[in-house]
């Protein structure tokens, strides 16, 4: 064993079938990512023109701005591009959940494969409500209010405006997907339950620096982002205690 907790020979091990698994599947990550840019795309106009005027997003007294032309197609080249993201992480673990069989107390591949696509669709749906519902509505409240306590104009370049949205909904889409992950990777054996618990605060300091890496710049929303993860891979580790008990009763 070369280091206790996470990172031992047999994980390490683990981590290298799953590069190369990675790698062989190549293909599939090229061409999700590609249907997701040609979705994503066209469909981002539409969007970006929502979230201006019929979303009730933009605070009262504040003004967006565009320097260039080029900011509104660099937008959607960025929806597009975390659609394509979306798309890839939705395959890669619809596969794994199938070939790890996630929900143990499904018998049909077909079953387990739309019990695992349905988690993952109601994960990111419940991610993005919080994002625009909830999260979103009340930063900006909190950033104009500040701006205006410094004397500042409240004023936003669309890019700033939209990718601070985008990348809100994108960072509460993807971290809602704490519960399948986690059970994926435990079920996989990728990890042990013992040594997720072991590192859970580690892990708990892992998910405030990549909220931090996906979210706006501020400890709010880092705090906001974070905390529902964490709560949600809480959950999941006792989703997994409970799956495990059932097993331990049938057998």
């Amino acid at each position: 064993m070369t280091e206790q907790g996470l990172l031992t020979d047999e994980n390490l091990a683990h981590l290298s079938r799953l590069q190369q698994h990675l790698r062989a599947r190549t293909g599939l990550i090229a061409a999700s990512f590609l249907v997701g840019l040609i979705i994503g795309i066209p469909t981002s106009a539409n969007i970006i023109r929502w979230l201006l005027t019929d979303a009730g997003l933009v605070p009262a007294d504040t003004n967006i701005i565009t320097l260039t032309p080029v900011e509104f197609i660099l937008l959607q080249v960025q929806f597009g591009a975390w659609f394509g993201t979306f798309l890839v992480i939705f395959f890669l673990v619809l596969e794994g959940a199938w070939r790890a069989k996630i929900w143990s107390h499904v018998r049909s591949p077909g079953l387990l494969v739309t019990s695992t696509a349905f988690s993952v669709l109601i994960l990111a749906s419940g991610g993005i409500y919080y994002a625009f519902e909830w999260l979103t509505p009340m930063l900006l409240d909190y950033l104009q209010k500040d701006a205006q306590a410094a004397g500042l104009t409240t004023e936003w370049r669309l890019n700033g405006f939209i990718g601070f949205i985008l990348n809100l909904s994108v960072a509460c889409a993807i971290g809602f997907q704490a519960p399948v992950l986690t059970l994926l990777a435990i079920r996989t054996d990728l990890v042990k339950r013992e040594d997720v618990i072991l590192r859970r605060r580690h892990i708990w300091f892992g998910t405030f620096i990549l909220s931090a890496a996906i979210s706006p710049p501020d400890p709010l929303s880092l705090f906001l982002v974070a905390l529902p993860i964490i709560l949600l891979f809480e959950s999941s580790l006792a989703i997994d205690r409970i799956m495990g008990e059932k097993q331990s009763v049938s057998a």
